[in-house]
């Protein structure tokens, strides 16, 4: 009788699942963790400014004044765009320097933290909801400011402005999604935080931040099919109280968004320690 030979492998499979639910876990365990590093990482970024939090709304009001005054000189002559130029431009520049800030804050929250990943363990998701914590603490500031610009320059109240904060948390989610896949490159490789830089700058002139997508030509179809376009889009039209032109879009982006942002703590959750295990050697 012939005797039956059996070979077993050991299974290597990796659950992503389980990689998400513990993600998950171990980011909600640290909430408190990650609340006391922003609170010290905001009070020494203001500690030592004498502009103090003014910072936080600096970069989007200078970039809007220098596209406010290059249209009023006719420098630069934009479209109509039917709402007063100074809300529109700021409107652009500050969801997109939310935006910015998303994509950057994963990788500058693990990143700040090198000196202790390599000698204390810890979880280290608590590090991506830490730089959460600071980008809503920013994004609340200039959502004030924005407010301010609508009345002073005559837009008014509208309900939809209500839903304004919703439309900031989806530039925090896309932004934060796209940064998330960028971390571990970034941890390895300087370059990365420098392309990112230089490609935002880049991006920046086909999105409609400061003036309004053309009406035909090449732009008309990079502006359109810019992913944050509709997020940019949407915001503004909720500020103004106009009816969102982007919205399908701007639901299906969100929608991408969502299991793209699972994967990437999955990938953050399996690269980080390899990251550190490098980093220490």
């Amino acid at each position: 009788m012939a005797l039956e030979t059996r070979v077993y492998k050991k299974e290597r499979t990796i659950k992503m699942g389980a990689l998400l639910k513990a993600s998950l876990t171990d980011m909600y365990r640290s909430r408190f963790l990650a609340r006391q590093l922003a609170e010290r990482d905001i009070k020494a970024q203001y500690r030592q400014s004498y502009l103090g939090i003014l910072w936080a709304f600096v970069t989007p009001l200078a970039t809007a004044a220098v596209w406010i005054f290059l249209n009023n000189s006719g420098t630069v002559r934009l479209s109509d765009t039917g709402v007063p130029y100074p809300v529109y431009a700021f409107s652009g520049t500050l969801i997109w320097s939310i935006i910015v800030a998303s994509i950057n804050s994963p990788m500058a929250s693990t990143n700040a933290a090198k000196g202790i990943l390599t000698k204390i363990n810890f979880p280290k998701e608590a590090l991506l909801l830490s730089g959460i914590y600071k980008l809503l603490f920013d994004s609340a500031i200039k959502i004030l400011l924005l407010v301010a610009f609508v009345f002073i320059f005559g837009v008014g109240f509208h309900y939809s402005l209500l839903l304004l904060p919703f439309a900031v948390l989806a530039a925090v989610l896309f932004g934060s999604t796209l940064g998330l896949f960028l971390t571990p490159l970034g941890l390895l490789y300087k370059d990365i935080s420098k392309i990112i830089s230089f490609g935002m700058q880049f991006l920046m002139y086909v999105t409609p931040v400061v003036y309004a997508i053309p009406k035909t030509g090449i732009m008309k179809t990079l502006m359109t099919y810019n992913p944050i376009t509709p997020i940019i889009l949407t915001t503004r039209d909720l500020v103004v109280g106009f009816q969102p032109e982007f919205l399908n879009y701007f639901i299906g982006v969100l929608a991408l968004c969502v299991p793209l942002l699972f994967l990437g703590l999955v990938i953050y959750r399996i690269a980080i320690p390899i990251i550190v295990e490098r980093l220490s050697a």
